[in-house]
């Protein structure tokens, strides 16, 4: 009997995900038939469609029904006629909060064929772009703490409140530490604004001083985060493993995809480590309503999330045929 059986929450959203999960979706298959494990996909219909229907983007006991699948597939939310803060925290927030999957893992480099809008990656130099950007994804920024009062008002007051707790810190600090550790240079980048942000951004400093007395054989510098993107552009062989808060790895990331050549085919994975929960996995190129139901929606960023799904879920052999393929299609110029 097989036991490697995988029951996987499909939830295409809005938009070119519902173009690029099927695409995704025949491709592991394949990989199933080919590496010996079988698939469980259930679909969900959430999204700006069901919002519109029912003024919900997905069910009140939503997170509670993931619960019961070994991952989540998710391809975009959002829609020109919702606004966005009501499609991100009515979805993908409440999916990733309840979960606690608070280790976003995006990978970054140059694949065969793509070019990258710096002048000097191109050919072997590609190979200098190799990163992944570990970001907290549960607090900070993006903790929902805050409210307005005196609407309409002269007066009226909107705040934002980012919330770091010590413990939030710790586990993605050691989370970056641990992944810095096993990839080959064994650099870590602590990004930060604690010059100006003198409470939470010094106590990630702290922490992270501390949690890099454990890995004394990683390498780790911090960077403030305007200091980064300069860094990024211009000495990008200098880095190798970056983590930083929810909003400022949120920017970093989106820029990092553009430095390696596009947005659109870049992956995505939200972690909990423990296992105690699903993780989730989606395509950061958002629902791209520009090019909906053109045909023209560039799957690889699907591809290379269920990469990413694939390796989580144990099945290395079909994590690396598909990563082979996907190079061999970007290294084929078939974009």
């Amino acid at each position: 009997m097989n036991l490697r059986n995988y029951k996987i929450a499909v939830v295409p959203g809005d938009g070119i995900g519902k173009e690029v999960i099927p695409a995704g979706l025949q491709a592991l298959e394949l990989l199933a038939k080919l590496e010996g494990f079988s698939l469980q996909p259930e679909h969900f219909d959430w999204g700006t469609e069901r919002y519109k229907r029912e003024n919900a983007l997905m069910p009140a006991d939503g997170a509670e029904k993931m619960k019961q699948f070994d991952a989540i597939l998710f391809g975009s939310v959002g829609a020109p006629d919702v606004p966005d803060h009501l499609t991100l925290w009515g979805l993908r927030l409440a999916i990733c909060q309840p979960l606690d999957q608070y280790a976003n893992v995006r990978p970054t480099r140059i694949l065969p064929g793509i070019q990258s809008p710096l002048r000097d990656l191109t050919g072997i130099n590609s190979k200098l772009l190799d990163w992944v950007i570990v970001r907290e994804n549960t607090e900070g920024e993006y903790a929902g703490q805050g409210g307005r009062s005196h609407t309409g008002l002269p007066i009226e007051v909107a705040t934002d409140v980012s919330v770091f707790t010590r413990a939030g810190i710790e586990r993605v600090m050691r989370f970056a530490f641990e992944l810095a550790k096993s990839r080959p240079r064994k650099l870590l980048t602590v990004v930060t604004k604690s010059n100006a942000q003198r409470h939470g951004m010094v106590l990630w400093d702290e922490v992270a001083n501390q949690i890099s007395k454990e890995y004394p054989d990683v390498s780790w510098d911090k960077m403030l985060v305007d200091a980064m993107t300069v860094r990024m552009t211009l000495n990008p062989d200098t880095i190798d493993t970056i983590v930083a808060t929810n909003l400022h790895a949120d920017i970093l990331s989106d820029l990092a995809a553009a430095l390696a050549g596009s947005i659109g085919i870049a992956p995505t994975a939200n972690l909990n480590p423990e296992r105690q929960f699903p993780s989730m996995f989606e395509p950061i190129h958002g629902s791209a309503f520009d090019i909906t139901g053109k045909g023209i929606a560039n799957p690889v960023g699907t591809f290379w999330t269920i990469q990413m799904m694939l390796e989580h879920l144990g099945e290395q052999a079909a994590a690396d045929r598909l990563m082979k393929a996907i190079e061999k299609v970007t290294g084929d110029h078939l974009l």
